[in-house]
């Protein structure tokens, strides 16, 4: 009986779940609250976005973006450098260009990490390939994990999941799972939420326990909100929350939930809003991230070491999450 017992704690000890953080700012500094999140919830890893890559139309050619900018050093944590790649770049480049990009990704990640003395033993790459770009992709991924000698990560979006086949299976060793974004932004008031909805997430979550590919998970804990004029989203802002649109000098709620109505002209943070302009609040509280999580769980296959990784933590609200709601949302898991 001892024995028995022993030999199932050791199970359950093998496939816990660990918990990490995205880092996707361009400037590179922790917070005192930041760093007790990661040390509380007993954090190995941290994803820091080291920078994008974009296609320039001026001088036809691929360019890196908001390259990463440490003002501190990084943590003694085991860092894993992501690269953010448009669709839009492999759409535009030839075989060749291909090639060159590899190699010039491999470099500059390289330098980066020499310079903060980071040494990484894994890259993410980040990029919503799809059926018309898969092959020059990949073949990206193959000649930058054979230049950079190290694991390779790639972030897949559900319907990646769902039609594996016809988007294919990238040549790397592991997946992480985005279980956000997955909604239309729209100007409808009567669209779900787009960070995540129970009934989009549902249209592909049956999919995933046949995926070729091990997969760790994303989850969002991040809100934004929708600037809708003339029925026509102008634009997405992460830093207008609840606080700002319950300011009734600026705002009005309506009769629909979140949704709320400029009741004058001004700026905000060098934003114009202009009076009649909706704002639509899109949100991800505890509540939400719960069901997210149960609902993915239950179609994930089982008994598989994962890290749980939640984006991010630069503009984590650290006062609607604590390390303990982490803890227990990993839990589902």
């Amino acid at each position: 009986m001892i024995l028995l017992t022993l030999f199932c704690a050791s199970c359950k000890k093998e496939h816990k779940t660990s918990i990490s953080f995205y880092y996707w700012k361009q400037n590179f500094q922790l917070s005192k609250g930041q760093t007790d999140i990661l040390t509380e919830t007993n954090s190995k890893k941290l994803y820091i976005r080291f920078f994008d890559i974009k296609w320039n139309t001026k001088a036809q050619k691929p360019y890196p973006e908001a390259i990463i900018n440490f003002r501190q050093q990084s943590p003694s944590l085991d860092i894993i450098p992501v690269v953010f790649i448009t669709n839009q770049t492999f759409e535009k480049l030839d075989q060749q260009g291909v090639d060159s990009l590899a190699i010039k990704c491999n470099e500059l990640l390289k330098n980066l990490s020499v310079r903060q003395k980071i040494n990484c033993k894994t890259i993410q790459i980040d990029c919503d390939w799809t059926v018309g770009t898969k092959d020059k992709y990949f073949n990206f991924l193959h000649s930058l994990r054979a230049l950079s000698k190290k694991t390779l990560e790639v972030t897949i979006r559900l319907h990646q999941v769902k039609y594996q086949f016809k988007t294919g299976i990238p040549p790397v060793d592991r997946g992480v799972l985005m279980f956000y974004n997955i909604g239309k932004l729209s100007a409808d008031l009567k669209e779900p939420n787009s960070i995540y909805n129970t009934q989009t997430a549902e249209k592909y979550v049956g999919s995933l326990n046949n995926y070729l590919l091990p997969l760790d998970i994303a989850l969002p804990v991040f809100s934004w909100a929708l600037q809708i004029r003339a029925n026509k989203v102008i634009q997405v802002y992460g830093k207008i929350g609840r606080t700002e649109l319950s300011n009734a000098q600026n705002f009005s709620p309506t009769a629909q939930k979140d949704i709320y109505r400029a009741v004058r002209n001004f700026f905000t943070g060098g934003i114009y809003i202009k009076t009649g302009d909706l704002f639509k609040l899109e949100e991800i509280d505890k509540a939400l991230l719960k069901q997210a999580a149960v609902q993915l769980a239950a179609h994930l296959k089982k008994n598989e070491k994962r890290t749980i990784i939640y984006y991010e933590l630069g503009n984590l609200n650290l006062s609607a999450f604590k390390a303990k709601d982490f803890e227990e949302i990993s839990t589902y898991f």
